[in-house]
């Protein structure tokens, strides 16, 4: 883990794709995604159809990761006897009539708001058209977010929706102390978790037929658009279930942008119980099983950048390579946006001291400082 101090110290770093514990993770590669099946149709015509779709990358490591979100909540809806799911991934399927043919219920995990793909050219006919056939609508976290112009169609597809500069997307920690009686909650027993939960929803007017699922009251101090400060200490509704007129259900749920919160039973199954619920499958009284590996929320991520600070605290002037390299000088730091995901890395260093390379392993946090410091015998890189 040292190297003798010398005018120039070359160090060459490579980041592998290990998740910590690397003790029990150092054969997962988190990144990768090849064993999700894209667009696979059931072998089963008798099957329950349910069509997941993943947006595109967004945001950073360990949020909005709509891929390996819907990747989970198709090993959840698997469990169920007779269910068959089926993901598509960057927005919108590569072959939509097949994709969607005699589906019962579809689910958008994406980023909305004006580029939400269902908006895109001939997408919002397809939703239509679903609808029409009674098809159960999901949208999870920014997917229930539309264009106010939109909002004709949106109520009468969703019941209610995040509306720009009338709702409002803070993060806090939402408490679900009271659940409804509903097929959706069916097993879900009380929780409180930190998430981006939208609130002030633009509801359907006189909407009989919607249900609040969960509700919560958040801190005052982060109802951030004119008409959410409007109503302080108001308990406010985060996710809805609403039964269409057509006959078809629908579910919006504002949580999802923290992909960790998969990992919580309750949250997962409240999710699991609510798309089975659209799609017309009897949720059992103990609600949808939802068994899951810990390793699941570490899977199927998408390769995102992350900052690390290392800083050169020696008297020598340190060159390192990660893909590039780079050449710090004494006193001052590098800062490198590194393309991987979220977690703790596995990070080899090759001494070069003219004389020979030694390697080192270490765990290395994404968003904290690093450094190069000199030690007795040598320099060591080590956590600030």
């Amino acid at each position: 883990m040292r190297a003798a101090l010398c005018p120039s110290i070359a160090v060459f770093l490579c980041l592998s794709a290990a998740v910590a514990p690397a003790d029990d993770k150092k054969d997962l590669d988190p990144y990768d995604q090849s064993g999700v099946p894209l667009e696979r149709q059931p072998d089963d015509p008798k099957a329950t159809k349910i069509v997941l779709v993943a947006g595109r990358q967004s945001h950073g490591p360990g949020d909005h990761e709509f891929f390996a979100g819907c990747a989970v909540l198709m090993k959840m809806l698997a469990q169920t006897k007779g269910v068959a799911p089926v993901m598509a991934r960057d927005g919108w399927p590569k072959d939509p009539s097949k994709t969607f043919e005699n589906a019962k219920a579809v689910v958008f995990y994406m980023d909305g708001g004006g580029g939400h793909p269902i908006l895109n050219k001939g997408h919002k006919e397809v939703v239509d058209k679903l609808i029409d056939d009674k098809v159960g609508f999901v949208n999870l976290h920014y997917a229930v977010e539309y264009p106010k112009k939109e909002s004709d169609h949106v109520l009468k597809w969703l019941g209610g929706y995040y509306e720009t500069g009338f709702s409002t997307n803070p993060h806090w920690d939402a408490r679900f102390e009271k659940l409804p009686e509903h097929a959706v909650t069916r097993g879900v027993k009380p929780f409180t978790i930190r998430d981006e939960w939208y609130f002030n929803i633009r509801f359907k007017p006189e909407a009989d037929n919607l249900t609040p699922i969960l509700k919560s009251t958040p801190p005052d101090g982060v109802r951030g658009t004119p008409d959410a400060k409007k109503h302080k200490g108001r308990e406010e509704v985060v996710a809805w279930a609403f039964d269409r007129k057509d006959g078809g259900r629908s579910f919006g749920f504002t949580g999802g942008h923290t992909h960790k919160n998969w990992a919580n039973p309750d949250f997962r199954r409240l999710v699991v119980n609510a798309i089975l619920w659209s799609a017309g499958v009897e949720v059992p009284k103990d609600g949808a099983p939802v068994k899951m590996d810990a390793l699941d929320v570490h899977r199927n991520l998408d390769p995102k950048p992350v900052k690390l600070v290392i800083e050169n605290k020696t008297k020598q002037t340190v060159t390192f390579k990660m893909e590039a390299e780079h050449k710090v000088e004494p006193g001052k730091r590098a800062e490198i946006n590194y393309r991987t995901g979220p977690g703790r890395f596995r990070v080899t260093i090759g001494w070069a001291d003219g004389k020979e390379e030694r390697v080192a392993t270490f765990q290395v946090t994404p968003d904290a400082r690093y450094a190069f410091v000199e030690r007795k015998g040598g320099v060591a890189f080590e956590k600030q």
